[in-house]
């Protein structure tokens, strides 16, 4: 099992700083980059694909330089043609090796995501090491609770709690997460930090909630990505991020880093918690090995990356040959090089 980070944006995938969260994960993937964008959070909307498709639009030019194969996934409702539990629309999923979601209603993902298809996947794909990027809306529904943004702040109900999809429960873990932390759209007349709803609120959402959930703070174009491998938090954006359990608050800058165990104490996940066949549908939809450059070929074309740079041509010719030889040809573009199977 390689688990693949997840990232958790406060909000702001769109703009600079969500900008270079993307870039920063989508540097650390050898593979050929394939996102899948969920149109899920604004299922609701008659715009749904104009929302995911605006955030694709965004990758598409932020990360020209990597080539993104970038795919939209409309599993918006269940019981319709767009179900997330279709497995026709829900191709893309199967090979992304980025997965998004992000604006919409968090109530409604927590709704139409659980105990699908398309959730099973998700997790399942984070388990074989693709990346996991969540913003505004979607950063609620992950967790274990979900603050009801819109049935509080803009339809007037009681402060209440929901259940979310509860993705760190897998790994024994209890966490919720709260992003727009620190929104000051209302002024001095109206609280609408943690999330629009303003401190009371928030607190008496928090008080509704067993002691042992730990709350994640996202300040706005800020947020965190959580490397499983190293157990450790690293804070990104141009604020920061505020972590609260039972006992205490801390509050992490941007540029910093914590440990993961702040969250609680991983787990690894039960071998039995997602069913057969969405094993079955990703070792299926896996490229070959032949299909795939090897670590030899990777580490030679890197070589050859650093010979260029250095201008040492005939080192440069010599491991274009190698690399040739072992059924890779490489071209030369004006962004980078590229391989491609003989």
């Amino acid at each position: 099992m390689t688990l693949g980070r997840i990232a958790f944006l406060g909000s702001g995938e769109t703009s600079l700083a969500g900008g270079r969260i993307f870039e920063t994960l989508a540097r650390l993937i050898s593979d050929p980059l394939r996102i899948a964008i969920l149109e899920t959070p604004a299922g609701f909307e008659l715009n749904a694909s104009l929302v995911a498709g605006r955030v694709g639009e965004f990758l598409k030019t932020r990360l020209q330089n990597y080539k993104p194969i970038i795919d939209l996934v409309p599993a918006r409702k269940k019981g319709t043609e767009f179900s997330p539990d279709n497995p026709d629309i829900l191709k893309p999923l199967l090979q992304a090796n980025i997965i998004f979601m992000g604006p919409g209603s968090p109530s409604y993902v927590a709704r139409q995501l659980k105990d699908t298809l398309a959730w099973d996947i998700i997790r399942a794909r984070h388990r074989q090491g693709a990346t996991l990027i969540f913003a505004s809306a979607a950063t609620i529904s992950v967790g274990q609770w979900v603050l009801p943004v819109y049935e509080i702040y803009k339809v007037g109900e009681d402060v209440h709690v929901k259940d979310g999809l509860g993705f760190f429960s897998d790994f024994g873990m209890h966490v919720s997460f709260v992003p727009h932390w620190n929104n000051a759209e209302g002024g001095v007349d109206l609280d609408t930090s943690r999330c629009f709803v303003g401190m009371e609120r928030f607190e008496q959402w928090r008080a509704l909630t067993p002691a042992e959930n730990v709350i994640v703070g996202l300040d706005e174009h800020s947020g965190i990505v959580i490397d499983f491998d190293k157990a450790v938090c690293d804070v990104h954006g141009v604020s920061s991020v505020t972590v609260m359990n039972a006992s205490e608050t801390k509050m992490h800058a941007s540029g910093a880093s914590f440990p993961l165990h702040e969250l609680g104490a991983v787990q690894l996940p039960a071998a039995d918690d997602i069913r057969p066949e969405v094993w079955d549908m990703l070792t299926a939809a896996q490229p070959s090995s032949a299909e795939r450059p090897s670590e030899a070929v990777l580490a030679l074309l890197e070589q050859r990356k650093q010979a260029r740079i250095n201008k040492d041509f005939a080192a440069s010719d010599r491991l274009r040959d190698e690399i040739a030889a072992l059924g890779w040809k490489v071209k030369d573009t004006k962004e980078g090089q590229n391989l491609e199977k003989v």
